[in-house]
């Protein structure tokens, strides 16, 4: 694969969706060819798969079942999208991957890093991205961020269930800590974004897709 594949990961309300808007301006206007996706979600067979995990409220899924769901979706998006375009030299843009599933199933949920490590074997054993954006938040203060909106059905999760998931990137940043890039995400979202921007470019001009 000669693509380069990027992920953005955070805690609830760390400000990943203006990140993304603002790195996709700069890539548009150095003229580079991308992907933008998200999880769960980006085509239309794990739109669904969200609506499912996200949209359907009075739905009880089981933490092994929503762990499962996740999976099925990123499986689908990686064999219809990530992977044509990485193999035919495009970047990749995700908004989440499977560090997520680490911090929110793995962590929060409580199953276990040694589950979600399982299931990544089997779905993405050889792939990972080149360069992981953590966009680190208190708890609290990402929550306060969002308290004006419509929770979805995690978005609705307690205090000790999200301070679980933070902690749970951190361990990940912890293993790999090579492949992130960890953003403080308490400042102003111009500071966050030339902070990730520096960093992407780094990575663009060494595979050779940005002029230095």
């Amino acid at each position: 694969m000669n693509g380069v594949f990027i992920s953005f990961e955070g805690v609830e309300g760390a400000g990943k969706s203006t990140l993304i808007g603002s790195i996709r301006q700069q890539l548009d206007a150095s003229a580079i060819d991308y992907l933008a996706t998200r999880e769960p979600g980006g085509n239309p067979t794990c739109e669904r798969i969200r609506d499912l995990l996200l949209h359907r409220r009075e739905l009880h899924i089981s933490a092994t079942a929503e762990l499962l769901l996740m999976f099925a979706s990123r499986a689908h998006l990686l064999e219809q999208d990530i992977r044509p375009a990485l193999a035919n030299g495009r970047l990749v843009l995700s908004d989440r991957f499977t560090d997520a599933s680490y911090a929110y199933q793995g962590a929060g949920r409580e199953l276990g890093f040694a589950s979600v490590a399982a299931i990544e074997r089997v779905v993405h054993p050889d792939l990972q991205p080149d360069l992981t954006l953590f966009l680190d938040l208190p708890v609290a203060a990402g929550i306060a961020r969002k308290r004006h909106q419509q929770p979805d059905r995690i978005e609705r999760e307690t205090l000790a269930f999200f301070e679980r998931v933070r902690d749970g990137y951190l361990r990940r940043i912890e293993q790999q800590p090579q492949r992130f890039l960890c953003l403080d995400a308490s400042q102003p979202a111009a500071a966050v974004a030339a902070a990730a921007w520096s960093g992407i470019c780094q990575l663009l001009q060494s595979r050779g897709l940005l002029l230095p």
